[in-house]
């Protein structure tokens, strides 16, 4: 018997596969989102993606490595970082976002596969370090809705309270609705659950993303929020954090990053775990609205000591 080194299983499903696979679970979102808020929030889009791959390109030729942009993942890289913008920013933001995403955040640990942190985040992060009020300027939508402000519902959550922003909706379930269909404010990408809902499901449908991960952090998120309520015990409202912010895109499409979370399915509950657990932190305790972007982030440092001490049994053991 003849025995090969690994991999012995071949599948259908290469890494530019599952990165371009992403990228259109992503269209729905993207395609609603510059219907939503119009031609600023499509530049946005267009500036972090395809610089995020020029920047990729650079960088490799730059240290005589192959060039592997046809692979999508700078393409999806650069586009989960704009979809996290304001929409109206202006176009250096996602330019400069990508620049550190990809060659700072990507390419100087190592390139694909070797990055500690998620480079979109850590690219968000960084600009939300250098230009605060740019980052956190919201602009109202270019659709026709009654119940819209400036704010994000997040934002006026923090700033004025839950009746404010019951008031600024009109009812709960206006509320829920807006953010469940993504007539609201926000980040590009972020507005609509449903359809990012929708691109994430298909992901663990295709079984490119371990479902584990997404339900426990909105689970967490959840639970956390509805126990450590404005009114005391068990007087939050779950079902409007779980909607509301980045929680769902980060949920489904940043926390789920092969290289950045745990490789065990108890790894990446602990880690979808304690994302949560510091999202609901940051937006009841912090000085943030929001704490998706630095949850992740956070967690991403503990990801090799999570592997380190949650590993499967060898082969042949109890």
């Amino acid at each position: 018997m003849v025995v090969s080194s690994s991999p012995h299983m071949f599948a259908d499903t290469s890494i530019p596969k599952i990165m371009w696979t992403v990228n259109l679970t992503l269209l729905p979102a993207v395609l609603f989102a510059v219907y939503h808020f119009g031609l600023p929030a499509f530049k946005t889009l267009l500036a972090g993606a395809l610089s995020a791959v020029i920047f990729e390109a650079a960088t490799q030729k730059f240290m005589k490595k192959p060039i592997t942009v046809k692979d999508g993942s700078a393409f999806l890289c650069g586009l989960l970082l704009a979809m996290c913008l304001p929409p109206a920013v202006p176009l250096f933001i996602p330019i400069v976002g990508s620049f550190i995403a990809i060659v700072v955040a990507k390419h100087a640990f190592g390139g694909l596969g070797y990055n500690i942190f998620n480079p979109a985040h850590i690219g968000r992060a960084a600009l939300m370090v250098s230009w605060p009020v740019l980052m956190t300027t919201w602009t109202t939508m270019q659709t026709v809705v009654d119940t819209t402000t400036s704010a994000t519902p997040l934002n006026i959550l923090k700033m004025q309270g839950y009746e404010a922003l019951i008031q600024t909706f009109g009812s709960n379930s206006e509320l829920y609705k807006a953010l469940f269909v993504g007539f609201r404010n926000g980040s590009i990408g972020e507005t609509s659950v449903i359809l990012l809902a929708l691109g994430g499901l298909f992901l663990i449908y295709k079984r490119y993303i371990d479902w584990v991960v997404p339900v426990t952090m909105i689970a967490t998120v959840g639970i956390l929020t509805w126990l450590f309520g404005p009114q005391g015990w068990g007087s939050g409202d779950p079902l409007f954090h779980m909607m509301a912010g980045g929680l769902i895109i980060g949920a489904f499409f940043m926390a789920t990053d092969m290289v950045t979370t745990p490789i065990t399915r108890k790894g990446k509950l602990i880690f979808a775990a304690g994302a949560g657990a510091l999202t609901v932190l940051i937006r009841l305790v912090g000085g943030y609205p929001e704490g998706v972007c630095y949850s992740i982030l956070l967690m991403n440092c503990v990801t090799p000591l999570i592997d380190r001490y949650i590993q499967p049994a060898l082969y042949g053991r109890k």
